[in-house]
């Protein structure tokens, strides 16, 4: 296992971040509440400012923007909050007619735009609200009376294209409340003398190469008309600066491809800071994911100590409170400062990303989060940190960036007379707040961050400026809000953390604690690099455990002896109490996540497996151990139903008897130990037969059963190919078999269970399928890029619900197809154990000339939109370069593609029904992804496809145990769905024992009950 260091971490004054990272919430919180141990003159002091404040933005509540009162009352508490959210992120992108048309519908019906009329005081949102009320009333379904059939006609025919212009401006009145100016020379035009500015430029992080270079043009030529318009002789600080996103300079600003972006991002970084410097203006790093921090400071103290770069004090970066380690990096940007002889900027903002990080932490596993959960917390770092930055202000320019009335008042109280600081705003927020402070405090300072670009670029920095500021715990919303008391909005964190009875938020539970009835498997944090670091130092340790000799395939004694003895054991293990049963998968959950790095390598060196599908293989493992064991407990207990008196009537489910457990090669561990857990806990006995190409992994997987406490006859490990598997479904002792594997194999073993003189065996198939993806306009693309090549990519495209046909609708295709290709030039193909790899080797020769021979077909009868360059050093020749082809018919594909191989097909609108009723027909249904943004047609397309697992909005691979069940249906599957709640009754048989309970002479219990029993 292989990653790149950054020499920052490795550094002495980086350990309180490596500390700080995952940190238990209430044990930090309570050492920065210690931090802010103010005198009752203090807090007075603070609350009275506080309280001014709020009253007079209040009061002059009338100056303010028509978008912050209309915030105010589409909280996004309110499902109309949530429709805004929806349209302003999509409409604007959409670029046919008749799909924004379907968007308005979707959106607007849904609403209850009555409820609002009338409730402000501002024009502007009562008649935003009376053009939606309007708007939703027309496109809203109506009752089956004459007259409204006919006005919704009507309303269809002449009304959507007046509809949706006017929805359309509106939204486009939204978004130029919140962006400067289309151009840089349009936003400098509209500065207001009042405030000083940094400018950023409107994009997501980029995708693909062309993408960055786009963006690095963009800010330099920002750079370049910023600094002519600034007098000679004025500083960083005075004059108007700029702000970056490092991962807009690069389609891999992550921390798995740190070797890469140290390379060629700070290069980059560089040119564009030497700019800055020529100007003498300031430009300021931006915040982004905590993932992304490590990498963040590792370019940011490359430019600090860049002797280019030396007597310039404009280098500035942005920090966030509501990460666990800004405190402590604080102190590192101290550090840094005093070692690169210059002042640093920077900018203490809340932080954009917690949901993002909340639900990220919860997917991986992680030990904790890398964010407080409380509201509150933050707000408490936020004072914390702003009073370490007054402390430092000799070396860091504190640049305080707050909506927040009581924030404000405890920084001017906290900085006395010292004025060598600023207050930052966003463009488009915070206005009534800072106007009237600037007003009456004219040695006071604040910074306006103003976005710059198109309507179409602002639309995602939109929607999470709305998300933060338009919930109903915000203070932007809140100050503007009559209902909430004034005394409720100056509250002291600090001393609101003590009434406390839990410091992190109850309703949002540790990451292992995900599950109500079960613990969560645990993850490991790829983007740590003190965990990388011990993952690293496992690995090599295990690699020299790992036996390297060549397994053989049993003979058939050892078969023989393998059915004899799990059929002999069967009776005593299915008469063993449920709850010992299941307490041995729970130590066999326990025993894996001990041994997950041995697992993770031994899954690399022989399935191929990168280092990110090693950690969920394991994961996924472990969840099949503690969902079964739960399901187990449940519905293998005795029983007793209703009845007559004198009866007992009771049911239960017991074992069946011999499972033959059958598994494949592209999941070793996960789906072997699925199965295996599975029929062990139902109490059946098993013979597992994994596939050939991964005996090792099979092998330490059975070392772990026995060492749970699975009683060693009861689990047999049987080696070999396609004649052991044969050898074991035609043996009349077998009472069912779990297989996992293709089509054609499942058909064969139902055929040879048939053909049996024995009794009727069970068959439980999961197989492959022809999954598919519609992306119709109303998608995002960035997302959809993202979830195509995790889909169709990742694994080496060998997973059965990987995506294999992607159906785009026409208007967007080609735009689609050009960000598809660039994000594939970024993708990294080599040796699975390098962190930096995301494809790996197919499996074997055999899988690799089956991908040729179906790539030579379509050369001939398709068009290749992109096919990715493999790198000159290789491990192996069993590398197979991801590829796009374009097709022009469903029909051309006519089985499933097992590697990293996507067909597009476009499609009009009006054939959508028509697509979906073409991939019905081709008899697969296991995986089906969806990408719009219009609810209802999603939900339409998802009740008329005949797949297993359906997808909305994210990728189609990855399932996770108990939370999506896994299982196709037709060519895809038996089902039950693997993972899920009917899963284990597969697994066994019913019995029902009826006994009369008078036999002995009457039903004394109904004789002696009493006329006054109740």
């Amino acid at each position: 296992m292989h990653y790149t260091r950054l020499d920052i971490t490795e550094t002495e004054g980086y350990q309180a971040l490596l500390d700080a990272y995952r940190v238990d919430e209430a044990s930090h919180v309570k050492r920065l509440c210690s931090q802010l141990q103010w005198s009752q003159a203090t807090l007075d002091e603070v609350q009275q400012r506080a309280r001014d404040l709020v009253a007079t933005v209040r009061a002059n509540r009338r100056n303010g923007s028509g978008v912050d009162a209309l915030m105010q009352e589409y909280q996004l508490s309110s499902d109309e909050g949530v429709v805004l959210m929806c349209l302003a992120e999509a409409l604007l992108r959409i670029p046919d007619s008749d799909t924004a048309d379907r968007l308005i519908e979707d959106k607007l019906a849904s609403g209850n735009w009555g409820s609002h009329l009338g409730k402000s005081d501002s024009l502007f949102v009562n008649a935003s609200t009376w053009g939606l009320m309007l708007s939703g009333r027309i496109m809203a379904p109506l009752d089956t009376e004459q007259g409204q059939h006919v006005f919704r006609q009507f309303a269809q025919r002449c009304g959507e294209p007046m509809v949706r212009q006017a929805v359309r401006q509106a939204m486009r009145i939204m978004a130029r409340h919140f962006v400067m100016g289309r151009t840089i020379d349009e936003a400098l035009k509209r500065r207001d003398t009042d405030y000083r500015y940094s400018f950023d430029m409107l994009g997501e992080a980029a995708r693909t190469q062309p993408d960055s270079q786009r963006y690095f043009k963009a800010y330099a030529a920002s750079i370049h008309a910023i600094g002519k318009t600034v007098a000679e002789h004025t500083s960083p600080i005075k004059a108007p600066g700029i702000s970056i996103k490092l991962s807009a300079l690069h389609p891999r600003y992550e921390l798995s491809q740190a070797d890469r972006v140290m390379t060629e991002l700070i290069p980059k970084a560089r040119e564009l800071a030497l700019l800055a410097r020529r100007y003498d203006i300031g430009l300021t790093v931006d915040a982004e994911e905590a993932d992304r921090l490590d990498l963040t400071l590792a370019v940011f103290a490359a430019l600090a100590h860049d002797p280019a770069l030396s007597g310039w004090d404009g280098l500035g970066l942005a920090v966030q409170a509501y990460q666990k380690r800004c405190f402590d990096l604080l102190d590192l940007l101290a550090e840094l400062a005093l070692s690169s002889q210059r002042r640093l900027m920077v900018r203490l903002v809340k932080g954009a990303y917690w949901d993002s990080e909340i639900k990220r932490a919860q997917e991986r596993g992680l030990a904790s989060y890398p964010v407080f959960t409380r509201k509150v917390c933050t707000d408490v770092s936020y004072l914390a940190c702003a009073q370490k930055l007054l402390n430092y202000h000799e070396l860091l320019y504190p640049q305080f960036a707050t909506h927040n009335a009581y924030t404000v008042a405890a920084i001017l109280t906290l900085a006395g007379d010292y004025r060598d600081f600023e207050f930052q705003r966003l463009h488009g927020m915070g206005g009534p707040l800072y106007d009237q402070l600037l007003a009456n405090s004219r040695d006071l300072v604040c910074r306006v961050y103003a976005p710059v670009g198109s309507h179409e670029d602002l639309l995602p920095y939109l929607v999470r400026r709305l998300l933060e500021n338009g919930a109903n715990t915000s203070f932007v919303n809140r100050i503007l809000d009559d209902q909430a008391p004034i005394e409720s909005l100056i509250q002291h964190p600090h001393l609101q953390i003590a009434s406390l009875e839990k410091i992190s938020h109850p309703r949002i539970p540790l990451p292992v604690e995900l599950y109500p009835d079960r613990v969560n498997s645990a993850g490991i944090d790829l983007h740590d690099t003190e965990t990388l670091a011990a993952l690293q130092g496992d690995w090599k340790r295990e690699l020299q455990r790992i036996n390297s000799a060549q397994h053989s395939p049993s003979s058939d004694a050892d078969i023989e002896r393998a059915l004899a003895t799990a059929h002999a054991s069967f009776e005593d293990w299915d008469a063993t109490e449920v709850e010992q049963r299941a307490r041995c998968l729970e130590n066999l959950a326990r025993l894996l996540e001990v041994e997950t790095p041995r697992l993770m390598a031994l899954c690399t060196t022989e399935g191929g497996k990168t280092i990110t599908d090693g950690v969920a293989e394991v994961r996924e493992a472990v969840d099949f151990c503690r969902y079964y064991a739960l399901q187990a407990r449940r519905e293998f207990t005795v029983r007793t139903l209703p009845g007559p008196t004198g009866e007992l009537n009771q049911w239960r489910l017991r074992g069946k008897g011999v499972f033959v457990c059958i598994s494949p090669w592209n999941f070793p561990l996960a789906i072997f130990l699925g199965q295996v857990t599975a029929a062990l806990v139902a109490g059946n006995s098993v013979v597992a037969k994994p596939a050939e190409q991964t005996p090792a992994v099979a092998i330490a997987a059975a070392e772990l059963i026995h060492q749970a406490g699975i009683p060693k006859e009861v689990f047999q490990l049987v080696l070999g190919g396609e004649k052991t598997g044969r050898r074991l479904v035609r043996d009349s002792r077998v009472a069912g078999v779990a297989f996992t594997g293709s089509t054609a194999a499942a058909r064969s073993i139902n055929q040879s269970l048939a053909a049996r003189d024995a009794a009727i065996a069970t068959l439980i198939a999961e197989t492959g399928g022809l999954n598919a993806m519609i992306v119709d306009s109303s998608a995002l693309l960035e997302q959809v890029v993202t979830d195509v090549l995790q889909s169709g990519f990742q694994s080496a495209g060998q997973r059965c619900s990987a995506l294999r046909i992607l159906l785009v609708q026409e208007d967007i295709a080609d735009e689609l197809i050009r960000l598809l290709a660039g994000a594939m030039d970024e993708l990294c193909i080599g040796d699975p154990a390098r962190l930096a790899t995301d494809v790996g080797p197919v499996i074997d020769a055999e899988a690799y000339e089956r991908l040729t021979q179906h790539t030579d077909f379509l050369d001939s009868n398709a068009r290749c939109r992109k096919r990715c360059a493999l790198p000159e050093e290789l491990p192996s020749t069993l590398y197979f370069p991801p590829q796009l082809y374009e097709i022009t018919s469903i029909d051309q594909i006519q089985e499933e593609v097992f590697g990293p191989i996507v067909h597009l097909l476009r499609y009009h609108s009006a054939d959508l029904d028509k697509r979906i009723d073409e991939i019905n027909a081709t008899g697969y249904g296991l995986t089906f992804g969806i990408h719009s943004r219009i609810d209802s047609r999603a939900r339409l397309i998802a009740s008329r496809i005949r797949a297993g697992n359906v997808y909305v909005n994210r990728n189609m691979i990855g399932a996770i145990v108990g939370v999506q069940p896994f299982g196709g249906t037709g060519l895809s599957g038996t089902g039950p769905k693997a993972g899920g709640p009917h899963y284990l009754s597969r697994f066994a048989t019913e019995q029902s024992i009826s006994t009369n309970t008078t036999a002995a002479g009457g039903n004394a219990s109904l004789m002696a009950m009493s006329d006054d029993d109740s």
